[in-house]
């Protein structure tokens, strides 16, 4: 059965008053593929663009949606963060690879918050770079790891 739906398959926000407070920790990931036009403006690692810094940009949006995500995914508890780190770096086929960790001392996980931060800082990529190209792809985006909580450890390889 799914955790939001009750005994008459109707939404339910899942029970964590009886859960006691544990550290919980996400780690999601998003792939941003970039086009030949949006690389060939990087410059130290970044973009400054007319908006400003993409990359910095990017990180603030994750991390100010991380921190909103009751209000954007139904049925998600809110939480109180204790950290949230966003990186973003290029691979090796110089497509961005964005990374987001968040940790808090909570009844529930944080995944919601993970995922949730790596695929806005995608879109911010996307739409800090669209007068670039609208090329840009956001490929996957996926869990990679959580700890904390009765299904953890959960670790998936990175790319």
């Amino acid at each position: 059965m799914l955790s939001h739906l009750d005994e008459n398959n109707q939404p339910n926000m899942v029970d964590i008053g009886g859960k006691l407070s544990t550290r919980r920790e996400a780690v999601a990931q998003a792939l941003v593929h970039l086009p030949s036009e949006v690389r060939a403006e990087f410059r130290d690692g970044d973009i400054q663009g007319k908006k400003g810094s993409v990359f910095q940009t990017a990180i603030i949006a994750g991390i100010m949606a991380c921190k909103k995500t009751s209000e954007l995914i139904p049925l998600c508890h809110p939480l109180a963060l204790d950290d949230c780190k966003i990186r973003i770096r290029l691979n090796d086929n110089r497509d961005a690879v964005i990374e987001c960790r968040v940790i808090c001392h909570q009844k529930t996980g944080v995944e919601m918050e993970a995922l949730t931060g790596a695929t806005v800082a995608a879109l911010t990529l996307y739409d800090m770079c669209k007068a670039l190209s609208h090329d840009i792809v956001i490929g996957e985006i996926r869990l990679l790891e959580k700890t904390g909580g009765k299904s953890a450890p959960a670790r998936h390889p990175a790319d």
